[in-house]
């Protein structure tokens, strides 16, 4: 064996080695683990903030029911069903909340909000709260506590509550308070009795969310809050879809298909615009065009008595372009070429006659009128 193939076995051998060296550290330190990876919501789950709710009332035996908005007309309420309205009771109109209280009246329960904090006046009117006599307070918001001891009945994780809500206030003329939970600065909880039925308002229903329903002591208060009719009729969960505009998500999300398409568009307008270069100079003005000289040596003619010329060219063009395209009529002449030509162009003979007959000097509406006819008849051949 010759020195070349000593060499390119070894260079074999030791590529053969770094690859197998590389295959077995990859073995002996490859280790397959697993990683859960949260996928964006969709779908219903990501409109309704009330979606666990409704899951987990049904997994417990409840029937419940999620909607953007009340909608009795298509969802008649039970006598023994609750109604939670999630959004700010201010998009309700006075007849719905005279309709829901009514309904409350038979035995129904309705749980309803205050006001987000904001602007807010002393005599703006809240639909079911200013019928219950019950006054949202004009204070920024404070938290309340609220500890769920554990199986030890301890309390490991100390809660607050209502830290976004507007406290409020009951003058005691709507209904009976059943259940009251403030302080000197307001309530943040309290349940109304309305004839057969109750009334529960809440500061805020931000524990009742998607993200916050997970928490021992958040599942405990919703259980509490539900529990007049729980199981007895249908949970009605009325949440407002805070929707994006159209064109918003059309902007945000989007972008892959309107921005190509919109360069396109600019590409295309900047091709087709009009470029203005550096100012041209004005034409001689001893220049002019050919229609210019034409149109000049017929008025010198015309002028000084030759109309019959101008007349016989223009009539010798018509008679070359008739023999041309019709030789018969061409050839014949005479009174019988008048009839063939008023026959085929549907033109009195009277008025073709003249045209081939050569005008009277100076009369300029006859020279006129010929000229006119003969270029017409030409134009049709």
């Amino acid at each position: 064996m010759n020195r070349n193939n000593l060499q390119v076995v070894a260079i074999v051998a030791l590529v053969l080695a770094l690859v197998g060296g590389g295959v077995a550290w990859w073995l002996h330190y490859y280790e397959r683990v697993e990683e859960s990876v949260d996928l964006p919501r969709s779908g219903e789950a990501r409109t309704n903030p009330l979606y666990v709710l409704k899951l987990a009332l049904r997994a417990d035996g409840a029937q419940a029911e999620a909607r953007p908005s009340l909608q009795r007309d298509s969802h008649r309420l039970g006598e023994r069903d609750t109604v939670l309205l999630y959004n700010d009771p201010r998009t309700l109109s006075r007849d719905e909340g005279r309709a829901l209280l009514d309904w409350v009246d038979k035995g129904g329960h309705l749980l309803v909000r205050t006001p987000p904090p904001g602007p807010f006046a002393t005599n703006t009117v809240v639909p079911v709260l200013s019928q219950l006599d019950v006054i949202p307070a004009l204070a920024s918001a404070t938290c309340a506590g609220w500890d769920v001891p554990g199986p030890d009945k301890r309390v490991k994780d100390p809660h607050v509550e209502f830290c976004n809500g507007r406290r409020f206030r009951a003058l005691g003329t709507g209904g009976a308070p059943v259940l009251d939970w403030g302080d000197e600065r307001g309530s943040v909880y309290m349940r109304l009795a309305h004839g057969r039925g109750y009334v529960d308002v809440l500061s805020d229903f931000d524990f009742l969310d998607n993200d916050s329903l997970k928490d021992a002591p958040h599942i405990v208060l919703a259980r509490q809050l539900l529990a007049p009719n729980y199981r007895a009729g249908t949970v009605h969960l009325i949440y407002a879809a805070d929707m994006p505009s159209f064109w918003w998500t059309l902007l945000r999300h989007s972008w892959m298909a309107w921005a190509p398409l919109l360069l396109a568009l600019l590409a295309w307008l900047w091709r087709r615009a009009q470029r203005f270069g550096p100012a041209l100079p004005a034409p001689a003005s001893e220049r002019r065009s050919l229609l210019e000289h034409v149109v000049a040596s017929g008025e010198h003619v015309y002028r000084y008595g030759y109309a019959h010329l101008l007349h016989e060219a223009v009539r010798n063009a018509f008679l070359a372009r008739l023999r041309r395209r019709d030789p018969h009529a061409a050839a014949i002449g005479g009174e019988a070429q008048v009839v063939l030509l008023s026959e085929r162009f549907s033109v009195p003979p009277a008025e073709i006659r003249d045209a081939l007959s050569t005008p009277i000097a100076r009369d300029h509406a006859a020279f006129r009128s010929r000229i006119a006819t003969l270029v017409r008849l030409r134009n049709q051949l």
